[in-house]
């Protein structure tokens, strides 16, 4: 395939003006939809904006090429505007754009377009090639230029040259998310410097079509220095031993230079192996981006433990007896009981997975146990070492022994921080094991194989462990005492603003500390004869994620596929009373979701309060709706929670592409 068969006569613009970068993207959607190979424009356009998020495609030297593989696309396709006066397009070089191509590939397996598109993205780099697209005086000049170079380029399957005498021998891989352009763009950069600086090299490179030209066991054995450019997982555990550079796949583009005279200096440190089967995170894309690309790991592997766990403790309500025992519904009869042990190890094992997970992403495999554990103390806190208070609750400690039993053992009140601190604990155990790495770098090179089998877990277990200990629970434990001292304090006051504080504590951190303290405030309430806080305490439980469920049911553009498919569970979850079917679209977007099942549950809450609506029940959900007073009302005051968080969702949070 040539490279002018993907472009359309429709879709060239020689003489373009554009005022701003988002003004020049949306010229160039316009063109290429002109010829008629892009289905939904909207979905598309967002595509592409959604790439730019990710770092800038305006490459330097005065050129862009934006792209996106979508859905959205019919056939593959290109566009092009020469933009004669320039237009600043954030371009790494800080220069302006004046040449842009925008790339449309659909998204199927067949994937021999991409090859040509990238090697376009090669001839772009032809400083001749391009300024002889900047001065075509029509269309037809503009593909003949284009057909010329097409004939005379090489293909993009084998980047790599041998210098005779060279200085340093040198291995590239490079890879960008859409491997599309910037692959083969670095992969043309570093080869390039590496012959002005006469060194030979070999350039693997990782797009949407595969891997090509991969090295071999021998050239990584004789490489002097390797470079990793990519912004997306590599297999780098074939490198353990070896001096190793790993960029974003931009600076493979803009600092092919510098690069190689780095990797020439031997000032690299030498990489180390963890055992992971594609071990190199994606380095690009700044803070925010790799924040939430750890945090997506997190919770992408929490929710079947959330979905499948909740399911299973609703199953053990449906088949239980209330009248038996009210204060153990779900486990009065041996079925129900069956169910709801099953559901309740799931769920037991949310938050672990959550920040293990997270830490996981962060280090790779040896961060893995280290966040488990500090997610088991986030889920069940100090009071998983209270069998040392209970069998020597009669002895005195003095010294040492004395503070760990007055303050840790011993420690009174709600020490669990939930999924709040499941997510301090992922990102701390993370950190710490980078740490160890750094520290035991200098280690003998004999030492390699025991580093994450035995130090990494050692140290770090230890030292998350003593974190969540001495730091973040207890730090939980004097905000829960506060909040109960709160909640006491109110007690007197306006059963209308009880009810707003009480069904927004449920929904603020979803079966986690504060969350905890509003519900054991509604079952002390229920022991001393006061009813309408437990009801009060329950429907702010049940709107967040019967509300998420209508989000999804009734606005799906704002979720993920993903996140559509625990639509059902959600329902289900909501109408038993388990908040935590909330968790995953809270920890996902704390910023949008959280204030929305905030302000429903309160509406909720308040109204339960306000409609006299009382509950002896400490759990259930619909279930026990028919003991609940006023239960006419109550499930008014539940819908209008729940339609209030669907809304506030729906206005809160932007539509995206997939």
């Amino acid at each position: 395939m040539r490279i002018t068969e993907l472009l359309d006569r429709r879709s060239i613009n020689v003489n373009g003006a554009a005022s701003s970068k988002e003004d020049a993207i949306n010229k160039m959607v316009e063109l290429m939809c002109a010829s008629g190979k892009i289905s939904d424009k909207d979905a598309y356009k967002k595509k592409v904006f959604a790439r730019e998020e990710e770092g800038s495609t305006g490459i330097g030297e005065g050129i862009a090429i934006p792209h996106a593989k979508c859905d959205a696309v019919n056939k593959p396709g290109l566009a092009a505007m020469v933009i004669k006066d320039g237009v600043d397009f954030d371009a790494l070089d800080g220069e302006p754009v004046s040449l842009i191509f925008l790339i449309a590939a659909p998204n199927t397996k067949d994937n021999v377009h991409l090859d040509v598109l990238g090697k376009l993205s090669v001839m772009m780099m032809d400083e001749d090639f391009s300024n002889k697209l900047r001065n075509a005086k029509d269309v037809d000049e503009f593909l003949k230029i284009i057909d010329d170079a097409d004939e005379e380029s090489k293909g993009i399957d084998s980047y790599g040259a041998e210098v005779e005498g060279a200085k340093c021998s040198l291995i590239a891989v490079t890879a960008c998310p859409t491997g599309i352009a910037h692959t083969y763009m670095a992969a043309e950069a570093l080869e390039k410097a590496a012959v002005a600086n006469n060194c030979s090299i070999k350039v693997e490179t990782r797009g949407s079509s595969g891997a090509k030209n991969v090295v071999t066991d021998d050239e990584i054995k004789a490489a002097d220095c390797i470079i990793v450019a990519a912004d997306t997982k590599v297999p780098v555990d074939r490198f353990a031993g070896k001096k190793v550079i790993q960029v974003q796949v931009s600076d493979g583009i803009s600092k092919a230079d510098e690069l190689v005279k780095r990797a020439m200096s031997g000032n690299v440190p030498v990489f180390e192996a963890t055992g992971s089967d594609d071990a190199a995170p994606a380095s690009g894309g700044g803070i925010g981006h790799s924040f939430y690309k750890h945090l997506m790991s997190g919770v992408s592997h929490m929710l079947p433990f959330v979905i499948g766990g909740g399911i299973l403790i609703a199953l053990a309500f449906l088949f239980d007896d209330f009248s038996i025992n009210p204060g153990n519904f779900g486990k009065n009869l041996p079925i129900a009981a069956f169910f709801k042990t099953i559901g309740e190890a799931a769920f037991g094992l949310m938050l672990p997975v959550l920040a293990g997970y997270i830490a996981y992403s962060i280090a790779d495999r040896p961060g893995l146990a280290v966040g488990f554990v500090g997610g088991v103390f986030a889920a069940n806190g100090n009071a998983v070492l209270s069998w040392v208070n209970e069998a020597e609750q009669n002895l005195t400690y003095t010294g040492f022994n004395g503070f760990l039993q007055n303050t840790i053992f011993g420690a009174s009140g709600n020490t669990v921080s939930g999924f709040l601190g499941a997510l301090v604990a992922g990102f701390v155990a993370g950190y710490v094991v980078l740490g160890l790495k750094a520290a035991f770098a200098k280690l003998p090179q004999s030492m390699d194989g025991i580093k994450p089998i035995l130090l990494y877990p050692l140290f770090g277990i230890f030292i998350i462990g003593t974190l969540m200990m001495f730091i973040f629970n207890p730090l939980i434990g004097v905000v829960n005492t506060g909040l109960a001292n709160m909640l006491n304090a109110m007690g007197g006051t306006s059963k209308a603003v009880l009810g707003i504080v009480l069904g927004a504590m449920m929904a603020i951190d979803m079966g986690g500390p504060i969350n905890k303290a509003a519900y054991v405030f509604g079952t002390m309430a229920i022991a001393n004869g006061n009813y309408d806080i437990m009801a009060a305490v329950m429907i702010g439980g049940m709107a967040p994620p019967i509300g998420i469920a209508l989000a999804t049911t009734f606005f799906k553009n704002r979720f993920t596929k993903a996140e559509r498919s625990s639509t059902i569970s959600n329902y289900i979850m909501g109408l038993c009373f388990i908040t935590e079917g909330a968790i995953p679209f809270a920890a996902s977007d704390p910023l949008h979701v959280i204030p929305a099942t905030a302000v429903g549950s309160a509406v909720a809450g308040a109204l339960s309060m306000v409609f006299g609506c009382t509950l002896m029940a400490p759990h259930g959900g619909i279930f026990v709706f028919p003991v609940v007073g006023n239960w006419p009302m109550y499930l008014v005051a539940l819908a209008i929670g729940s339609v209030i968080t669907m809304f506030m969702l729906a206005l809160l949070k932007k539509p995206i592409e997939e």
